[in-house]
């Protein structure tokens, strides 16, 4: 095998992870990891210093909050957050919130 054909049939890293990951069914866990750790950045850091535990589970943002009031105020805004946190993952990964 010559040299330009095996750069040919090469491919980056990233791309064989991408493939390793959707053949082992882990892209989803994945992009809900990215969305837990993005959680200061996407909300802001007054709401993740009162969150004590984020995780998804079937498709549902499950939040657990220290502040009632916090609590009350993001309860009104869980269409924007699911919007939010969906965009960030470029799918749909969540479509709905509990507040515990």
């Amino acid at each position: 095998m010559s040299d330009k054909e095996r750069n040919q049939k090469d491919q980056g890293i990233d791309k064989i992870i991408d493939k390793m990951m959707k053949a082992w069914g882990l892209e989803g866990k994945m992009k809900e990891m990215d969305i837990i750790n993005a959680w200061p950045e996407m909300m802001g850091q007054g709401i993740a210093n009162r969150t004590e535990k984020i995780y998804i589970r079937n498709k549902v943002l499950h939040i657990k909050l220290n502040s009632s009031v916090m609590r009350d105020e993001l309860h009104y805004g869980r269409t924007v957050i699911i919007q939010r946190v969906n965009e960030f993952a470029g799918s749909e990964v969540v479509n709905d919130i509990w507040f515990e």
